[in-house]
């Protein structure tokens, strides 16, 4: 039924399929940016964490019994700790960019997204028929262009990340001037920022000391830096009340894992007490790639443009030959494929730099 549409993916090379990777790979490809998805201390404190309960597992939506008291405890710490007044644990990133968007943009409100916003997000604009605009990447010129082009009745909502999750860039500081100064709410999406940049690596609020505001959203996930799976919301106590309220993803799905949650809340609080030790490590990774490649990453996200899809897969493939799993990142992802290498801190910086010598040759 769908065989043609599998061989034009095929032909070319934007294919893909699961796989069980060789554990005796390196791995500079996933998003486990510290290494805590491999701490067995970690997973037994949150196993400790769970058993002073009675229930293990959701059973329901937040809404109707599922909401747990490790979720509170987790919403809490995250909120205090990030200085916002209330958070919200959702599924996953996916199903948060879904609930912010569809349900925050009003019928006169207006979303102004950047174009290479996470994939979720691009989704659920098409919710939105014609009250979306598209800046160009990371431009705060061109997303005030668009700005002062719009002067309806209704809200002003900017969507950035944090770190994009492609490039490792990092979002524009005056893109939160701008907000401000438009009186916009500004979401950010820091599943690739937090735990990986800002002095207590709570990402890029932390990163560029901005305290948050009321028209400040900071949505994160936990299957990056956190060692977990699921997501969050931190907000004012008015939005997450209204995300209760009017959040498809939020309302109408089980409620997230208690296990992931319990084993992100410890991982987080780790985070937070070794943060020196961790940013220390991370800075011991990022001038590895300086020394080898001349390549200043401001995240733990190394970017390396491949002319085409084909040779993007025969690079990666070569690399496995070698003992090393990277990324080979093709359309619709990226526009131009690239290899994503990871130097995160669960695989050595001798393996780091024999890896990136073998890509310089």
């Amino acid at each position: 039924m769908y065989s043609l549409e599998l061989e034009a993916l095929k032909r070319a090379n934007r294919f893909r399929k699961r796989e069980i990777f060789d554990n005796s790979l390196i791995d500079f490809a996933s998003n486990d940016y510290l290494g805590l998805a491999s701490s067995k201390k970690q997973f037994k404190k949150a196993i400790e964490l769970l058993f002073r309960y009675k229930t293990y597992a959701p059973k329901a939506s937040l809404l109707v019994n599922g909401y747990h008291e490790i979720h509170r405890d987790f919403e809490v710490a995250l909120s205090s700790i990030n200085g916002f007044e209330r958070g919200i644990v959702v599924g996953s990133g996916f199903l948060a960019n879904i609930a912010l968007i569809e349900s925050l943009v009003r019928k006169k409100d207006m979303l102004f997204i950047d174009e290479e916003y996470h994939a979720s997000g691009i989704l659920a604009t098409k919710l939105l028929d014609s009250r979306v605009v598209k800046f160009r990447h990371n431009s705060p010129e061109d997303l005030e262009k668009k700005l002062k082009l719009y002067s309806g009745s209704g809200r002003k909502i900017i969507a950035i990340e944090g770190i994009y999750s492609m490039s490792g860039e990092l979002c524009s500081r005056d893109i939160f001037s701008l907000a401000d100064r438009y009186n916009a709410l500004l979401i950010v999406d820091e599943a690739h920022s937090s735990g990986v940049i800002g002095d207590n690596l709570l990402g890029v609020f932390d990163y560029y000391n901005i305290k948050p505001q009321s028209n400040h959203i900071k949505m994160g996930t936990l299957g990056k830096a956190y060692g977990s799976y699921g997501a969050y919301i931190l907000a004012t106590s008015e939005i997450i009340s209204f995300l209760e309220n009017r959040g498809k993803p939020i309302i109408y799905s089980t409620a997230p894992s208690i296990f992931d949650t319990a084993l992100a809340l410890v991982n987080f609080y780790k985070i937070l007490n070794s943060s020196p030790k961790y940013s220390k490590r991370i800075r011991d990774r990022q001038e590895i790639v300086k020394d080898i490649l001349g390549v200043e990453l401001k995240s733990l996200i190394l970017p390396l443009k491949i002319s085409t899809n084909q040779e993007a897969l025969r690079l990666q493939n070569r690399a496995k030959e070698n003992g090393y799993l990277i990324g080979a990142i093709r359309q619709p992802t990226v526009t131009q494929p690239i290899l994503r290498v990871i130097p995160r801190l669960g695989s050595s910086k001798s393996d780091l730099k024999n890896l990136l010598i073998y890509l310089l040759k």
